[in-house]
């Protein structure tokens, strides 16, 4: 027989109030016995998908509830009680109550991740959404008012943890409740599951206080009376009163609600009108010739959509790409949904699939039993507007963005647990330096480096207490554009709250729980190369007359993929990476579907999986393609028998290793990117042995699954794959045929890409693109085309968004000052900046053209202001006479205060200044280099502009070292790099013999 019910629970999503994980906690019920158990965190139903998907797991009740801080007048402090869900009634005022609680009625708010907003509710709000939910409250003072809305749904909180101060409070409590006929329940606070978690909690306690351990002595907890107890030791506890118990029971068996009774919220369907928008589609996207193919695939495709009732959610796709298009806005879908015929006629995605062979099962099918996911890329300049139409389209409480869980990594868990460890805080920089990346694990050689004793008792509690504290939540981001839609509202079946962006809303449930919950949702993705690619069609359609879009570009441009194949790819989407750089040549694109082929090749799956090798010795002609199996032929001969593709990888499994629809798509979901877990480990033996039973060979059965393993990381689907080898494409032929505009977008589309804007504008020099300064009578804030006064070849002009400092503010005060200006004085009356922000121009010789060197234009706009304050005096006369005259810098000094100022310089490379002394000690340039034979021994200096330490690389880093005439690659192996630490991680010129 069960002895109780743990009816206040707090997870780790209380956000450092519990000190568990919710599966720890259901796991712990289970172990203990317990039939079932309440997940109750504060103000939040983050955990309530995680905690139903573990408890129908292990066949336990999940009982939901949270912790709402309540307040009965103005004046009173606020007070907590627990609120559970009897049914789906109740389940949906929960969710109300929350948002209450969290939203204002603008959602222009500046609360931050670490202070999100938080509102009392009142009894008044309570009483309006008071149906379906029971009532526990250890305070007194509310026992009146609460059981006049709830009656016999109130409970008297008994509560106890062994802390001497609850006695009298108890007895308190129970004479008031006995008094107005209100019920009584045992409870102890859970926030944790087990008594070693104490420690830890007392952690987060000191992160929420902004305290030490040294001084958290009001704030901590008293003992370890928190962690989930047995029936046994529960019942000892409430010893003298087994009413109590018996009463945990009783609310239990009132609680009648699954959260599996949340379905997923469809859009109504218009059959008729998504057919004929697909057949008006299909006519446009095939010239009035479609193929007969394409007409059955888009009829099996409309009749599964229809048949699954997702017809509105396709029709709701096709309007935001509607609004986009009818406001000029790029946008593009991809992912899996470019398997689809009908989002291909919709206009949703580009990509042909009828024509690439692509399975449109991969996108949707009766098996997968869940919504279709279509993501859809959006200029990102423009993105705002479309998530804002979204929002005034479909109303606040029924369009909502997810959230994102951020999760403690090391670093940011070494700093909070240092902090409340009283751990010095140079110790702790050193420390965050030390740790090469995000996901790096802090171990004794790292705390000997910082200059810590592993051996004592503060480190020893600070890697304990790390490792516990990785992979906790540590605060909600906003998911990067995952739209929740629906009819019903939101709030009903899961809370809203403000969002730390102004104008946003969001849920508390992350992707996965939405995945587990089988809700629609819609991505609204910002691309920057598609804000890049619709600023340069702009420019082309300005000063060269063009009017182009992405659809309009010739294909196969032969001069675009020779530019390719030599790595001239500095700016273009997707493979102006080190690693894609390094690939081009040797793959020697020559077409669209090379490309594709490429952008999924550079990726963790292919490369962990051993399978780059072996398709570039294939392409060459150096080896003949082979298949382990005749039936995989068709699976692999356009890759010539190297599976590359996420899908093949798992048609291969369901015909060599004999998976059934189901479990290749268990396949996928366990390869997907954060999510393997050791999930993927499952799979190994099953895999390997049905492969070997069907004759495939040991070897190749074991590539595959360490190929699975890699797109466990990150793998590219051919869908995804072939959206972007379009935006590559397009970004390519612009960069090959219309430098100058090319890069005068990419410049006005940063931050987007690989390379900084002074990496940029270098590579654009050598490609016979000139530059001018940003200048106070010429400049704006973006970059712009000019025509250069001896030839009229257009050249860029460098706006002021590069000089180092401005901002919004600043931006509107220049679009307002009126040009051209003559003086110092006469800028800074019209501009009204800022004394930093004049000082910052006059940095950048913005005032070159004016006559006034850099120094002299400091002392006169620093004349202007008034001293240490940013306000100019009374304005001298036009013709005041200088009071000082400065020497010229020369050209090295004025590139280094460009790059000071303005993190670029359009006068040149600093290594152009060094280049004499660089000969003498016979160092090459990069473009010597590049001229090299295999096996030549060379000695070289260049800027360093990239690291990167890649996990699937084995400790190897590599570098991007630059100078006037070119990019080098540098790879450093792990036992150089820690030999030359130091200069490795923080060398700004690195010299390599």
């Amino acid at each position: 027989m069960p002895t109780y019910v743990p009816l206040w629970v707090k997870s780790n999503f209380s956000f450092q109030q519990g000190a568990s994980h919710p599966e720890e906690l259901i796991e712990r019920a289970h172990e203990l016995g317990l039939k079932a158990v309440a997940i109750t965190d504060h103000h939040g139903l983050y955990a309530v998908a995680i905690a139903h998907a573990c408890a129908r797991k292990l066949g336990i009740k999940l009982l939901i509830g949270a912790e709402l801080l309540l307040t009965a007048h103005v004046e009173s402090s606020p007070q907590p009680a627990v609120f559970i869900v009897t049914n789906a009634a109740g389940y949906a005022n929960l969710c109300r109550l929350i948002t209450l609680s969290r939203t204002t009625e603008t959602t222009n708010t500046s609360a931050t991740t670490t202070n999100k907003l938080l509102l009392p509710l009142s009894i008044e709000t309570l009483q309006q959404h008071s149906d379906g939910l029971l009532v526990l409250s250890s305070q007194p003072a509310y026992l009146d008012a609460l059981k006049k809305i709830f009656n016999n749904r109130l409970y008297a909180l008994i509560c106890r943890h062994r802390h001497a101060s609850e006695r009298r409070a108890e007895l308190r409590l129970r004479a008031i409740a006995m008094r107005l006929g209100v019920g009584m329940v045992a409870a102890a606070e859970v926030l944790y599951h087990v008594p070693s978690r104490q420690p830890l909690h007392d952690i987060l306690t000191c992160v929420r206080h902004g305290v030490s351990l040294r001084d958290a002595s009001g704030v901590l907890r008293p003992n370890a009376e928190h962690a989930l107890k047995s029936g046994k030791e529960f019942a000892e506890l409430f010893s003298d009163d087994s009413d109590l118990l018996a009463a945990t029971l009783q609310i239990a068996a009132r609680c009648d609600f699954d959260l599996s009774e949340i379905s997923a919220v469809q859009f109504p369907a218009d059959p008729e009108r998504l057919q004929s928008l697909a057949t008006v589609g299909a006519a446009r996207r095939y010239h009035d010739d479609v193929p007969e193919r394409v007409v059955s695939q888009l009829q099996h495709e409309l009749s599964l959509v229809n048949e699954l009732g997702y017809g509105g959610y396709f029709l709701t796709m096709y309007d935001i790409v509607q609004f986009c298009e009818q406001n000029s806005i790029l946008c593009q879908g991809r992912g899996s949904a470019a398997n689809s015929t009908l989002c291909y006629c919709l206009g949703i995605t580009a990509i042909d699939p009828v024509a690439m062979n692509l399975l449109f099962e991969r996108f949707l099918s009766r098996e997968r039993a869940e919504p279709p996911d279509i993501d859809l890329d959006i200029e990102h300049a423009r993105r705002e507007e479309v998530i804002q139409w979204v929002y005034r389209r479909y109303g606040r409480r029924h369009a909502a963005l997810l959230c994102n869980t951020i999760r403690y990594r090391t670093r940011a868990a070494v700093r909070d647990v240092g902090k409340a460890l009283g751990l010095p805080e140079e110790s702790q920089n050193r420390l965050g330096k030390l740790l090469r990346s995000r996901f790096s694990t802090l171990d004794n050689e790292l705390l000997t480096q910082a200059g810590l004793d592993p051996s004592s008792r503060t480190c020893h509690h600070l890697l304990a207490l790390t490792a516990e504290l990785r992979g906790f939540p540590r605060h909600l981001g906003i998911h990067p554009g995952g739209f929740l839609l629906s009819t019903v509202p939101i709030d009903e079946f899961v809370p809203i709250e403000n969002g730390t962006m102004p104008g946003r809303t969001v849920i508390q449930w992350d992707k996965y729980s939405i995945e587990e919950m089988h809700l629609f949702k819609v991505d609204l993705l910002g691309l920057g190369a598609l804000t890049m690619v619709h600023k340069c069609f702009d420019l082309l359609r300005t000063h060269k007359g063009l009017s182009l879009s992405m659809a309009d570009l010739p294909p196969d441009d032969e001069a675009t993929y020779d530019m390719l194949c030599a790595a001239d790819s500095v700016g273009v989407f997707q493979v102006e990476s080190r690693a894609q750089m390094s690939m081009l040549p040797r793959l020697r694109p020559r077409c669209y579907y090379d490309l594709v082929i490429e952008l999924a090749l550079v990726r963790p799956g292919p490369i962990q999986g051993g399978m780059v090798h072996p398709y570039l010795a294939r392409r060459a002609g150096d080896e003949q393609p082979s298949y382990p199996h005749p039936a995989l032929k068709t699976v692999l001969e356009k890759t010539l028998g190297v599976p590359i593709f996420q899908e093949q990888v798992m048609k291969i499994a369901m015909l060599a290793a004999d998976y059934s629809g189901g479990e290749a798509d268990q396949l996928r979901r366990d390869m997907g990117a954060w999510r393997s877990d050791g999930q993927l480990d499952g799979h190994r033996d099953k895999l390997i042995s049905r492969m070997r039973k069907n004759g495939i060979p040991t070897a190749f059965a074991e590539r595959i699954f360490e190929q699975i393993k890699g797109f466990g990381d990150y793998g590219f689907p051919e869908s995804h794959a072939a959206s972007f080898a379009l935006i590559a494409y397009a970004t390519a032929w612009l960069r090959c045929n219309h430098p100058a505009c090319f890069t005068c977008a990419l410049l006005n589309a940063q931050p987007l890409g690989f390379y900084r804007p002074s990496t940029i504008i270098e590579d654009s020099k050598r490609h016979g693109v000139e530059f001018l300064p940003i200048s106070v009578n010429n400049s704006r804030w973006d970059c712009q085309l000019e025509a250069a006064p001896k030839d009229g070849r257009l050249v860029i002009r460098m706006g002021y968004r590069f000089v180092n400092g401005l901002g919004p503010h600043d931006r509107e005060l220049l679009r307002a000052a009126r040009s051209p200006f003559n003086n110092t004085a006469e800028f800074a009356w019209s501009s009204k900046l800022s004394s930093d922000a004049l000082a910052q121009l006059a940095k950048v010789g913005a005032f070159d053209c004016l006559g006034i060197g850099r120094r002299q234009a400091l002392w006169e706009l620093r004349a202007l202001t008034a001293q240490g304050q940013n306000e100019l005096k009374l304005a001298p006369p036009a013709d005041a006479a200088p009071v000082q005259q400065f020497l010229p810098l020369s050209d090295l000094d004025k590139m280094l205060w460009d790059h000071r100022a303005g993190a670029h310089s359009t006068r040149g490379h600093p290594m152009q200044a060094l280049r004499h002394e660089l000969k003498q000690l016979k160092l090459f340039t990069a473009a010597a280099i590049g001229a090299c034979a295999d096996g030549d021994k060379v000695s070289y200096l260049g800027m360093v502009i990239c690291r990167q330490q890649p996990s699937t690389a084995g400790g190897v880093t590599f570098y991007t070292l630059e100078d006037e005439t070119g990019l080098v690659n540098l790879v450093v192996f792990r036992d150089v790099f820690e030999k030359y630490a130091s200069i490795a991680k923080t060398a700004r010129f690195l010299g390599v013999n």
